[in-house]
């Protein structure tokens, strides 16, 4: 809170995973959906990291355009 960030991730490579959590009445909680970006599901952002360690990554950003474009 001190740094002004309303919302953080971690990226755990090893595991393909992403938490988010957003920061708010000094304190933190995991959140599903981004709050800065709204309708940005982490669910997607982590599909992405999983595809871009399946297949190169000039797949997954075409792949990952048409997601957020549908949305």
């Amino acid at each position: 809170e001190a740094m002004n960030v309303s919302e953080y991730w971690i990226v755990d490579v090893q595991n393909l995973e992403i938490i988010a959590f957003a920061v708010a009445n000094g304190g933190s909680r995991k959140i599903n959906q981004s709050q800065v970006l709204p309708g940005l599901a982490i669910s997607l952002l982590e599909e992405a990291l999983q595809r871009s360690c399946q297949t190169n990554q000039g797949q997954v950003y075409p792949w990952l355009l048409k997601e957020f474009q549908q949305k």
